[in-house]
């Protein structure tokens, strides 16, 4: 497998080998020992899968405290995910980094725990599968709005379908510090 630092110190883009032929493909989409030895030593504890249609943007979320980390693919269609680091004391605080994930280019993307998270479906539709590092907390749950101005995200859409809890969240610089994790806490 191939590992791509991206632009902000600890999410990793993973291109695991995909061994394809004319019947199809097989792809190992996890291994601990193998994901250990690139730096993702946390234990996975729950698998989620979500489907949605072109257009829809879930985000940008985080749990605090019960920080999530998260091992992220597409597995049908095509996202556009994006990682905003929130954690207080960070030297890359409000900074975001996006990549494009789909069924095509089987890339994984790692987001540790302390950053929010969201994507937006560049395709008709797209089946988003990712393993999270705690279980869902309802009262741990939070977010920030997907627009906030001082963190500039670039979406590749401005045709935008959001739930109405995604619609009313506040901006980064809103959110009291203790409901965002601490960067020596993690």
């Amino acid at each position: 497998m191939k590992v791509i630092e991206s632009n902000l110190p600890g999410i990793l883009i993973i291109e695991p080998k995909v061994f394809g032929d004319a019947r199809g493909f097989f792809q190992e989409t996890w291994s601990q020992d193998k994901y250990a030895a690139i730096g993702i030593k946390q234990r996975f504890v729950q698998d989620n899968l979500s489907f949605s249609t072109r257009g829809v943007l879930r985000g940008l979320h985080y749990q605090q405290p019960n920080s999530q980390g998260k091992l992220i693919a597409v597995v049908q269609g095509e996202v556009f995910d994006v990682a905003v680091d929130i954690r207080v004391g960070s030297p890359n605080f409000g900074k975001w980094t996006g990549i494009i994930l789909s069924s095509e280019n089987h890339r994984q993307l790692w987001v540790p725990p302390g950053f929010a998270h969201g994507f937006c479906v560049l395709s008709n539709a797209a089946y988003f599968t990712y393993k999270c590092t705690d279980v869902y907390a309802p009262h741990a749950e939070g977010g920030m709005i997907w627009s906030d101005p001082d963190i500039g995200i670039q979406w590749p859409l401005t045709d935008i379908v959001l739930s109405d809890k995604d619609q009313v969240y506040p901006k980064l610089r809103d959110i009291k510090v203790e409901r965002l994790p601490q960067m020596n806490d993690l």
